[in-house]
């Protein structure tokens, strides 16, 4: 998955981030790179249930949540649709419900990206974020306008990767018997611009896999793990990581969410894998 890897949308809840699931980690789509190097990513809807794996400080006792993501095939594009809801409850009972909701349409030769990311803390809506990106070929610079919350314009460096392409470089990588990869990412979830990312490729296992979905079995799979950072201010400090096991259709059966307080780990609870379409349109989001 961010099926952009399911890549993340960075959560809110009292970190650093914005909860971007896994988009860009959770994101899944089609890189179109040297012949044999693309792996075949499927079109899925996938949801996980999310319990508390671990607290390191902070006030978090209990935390709970659903993350669904929907991997959309639109023939020149991919639509990506990414939910999450978390409930957490501090020590002194007190419970915090938040929401995020993160769509992009991202075109299959990678030159451009439409994305919007919403998200609420009990209720209370925090600013959009929103705009459009776009990459100049041949691994040029680009650039993308942001129309919320306010409009600006950054640049992007040479060579960043939407989250189509970063998810499908760190399954080639896996395959290439790559242990580590460092792409700079754009995927639309920090107002700020691009995102630099670690990814430690953790071993591959082959087929048969041991696995509740008889689909995904005879396919090889691949741990990872993911570290974002902030170019801007070039703090050390990831603002986000995230952990998956990815099969080479671009399935992801085990998540891990790391949040800073505490950490959540996602199962794979129902897994829909439509046909591929017969038509071709190409509907566009509004920023």
């Amino acid at each position: 998955m961010r099926p952009p890897i399911p890549r993340p949308v960075r959560t809110g809840w009292r970190t650093r981030g914005r909860v971007a699931v896994a988009v860009s980690a959770l994101c899944l789509c089609l890189w179109h790179g040297p012949a044999g190097a693309a792996p075949v990513m499927a079109a899925h809807r996938a949801v996980y249930d999310l319990t508390l794996a671990a607290v390191s400080g902070g006030d978090v006792v209990t935390a709970e949540g659903k993350l669904t993501f929907v991997l959309s095939d639109m023939c020149t594009a991919w639509s990506t649709q990414q939910q999450l809801h978390l409930r957490t409850v501090d020590r002194n009972g007190t419970e915090s419900v938040s929401d995020s909701d993160y769509a992009v349409l991202e075109d299959k030769d990678g030159s451009s990206l439409v994305f919007r990311a919403d998200q609420t803390e009990n209720g209370h809506p925090a600013p959009r974020m929103a705009g459009e990106a776009h990459m100049r070929p041949r691994g040029g610079a680009g650039s993308v306008h942001y129309t919320a919350p306010a409009p600006h314009d950054v640049a992007l460096p040479a060579g960043t990767l939407f989250p189509v392409a970063h998810t499908a470089a760190v399954i080639a990588a896996g395959q290439a018997g790559q242990g580590e990869i460092a792409p700079i990412l754009f995927d639309g979830t920090v107002d700020s611009g691009a995102l630099g990312t670690y990814v430690l490729l953790l071993g591959r296992e082959a087929p048969p896999v041991a696995t509740s979905f008889p689909a995904l079995a005879d396919l090889p799979a691949q741990r990872v793990h993911v570290a974002y950072y902030n170019l801007a201010t070039r703090d050390m400090t990831p603002l986000f990581e995230t952990g998956m096991r990815y099969f080479t259709n671009g399935v992801a059966d085990r998540v891990d969410m790391d949040f800073g307080q505490f950490r959540m780990a996602g199962t794979l609870r129902e897994l829909r894998l439509p046909p591929v379409p017969g038509h071709c349109a190409t509907p566009r989001l509004r920023p």
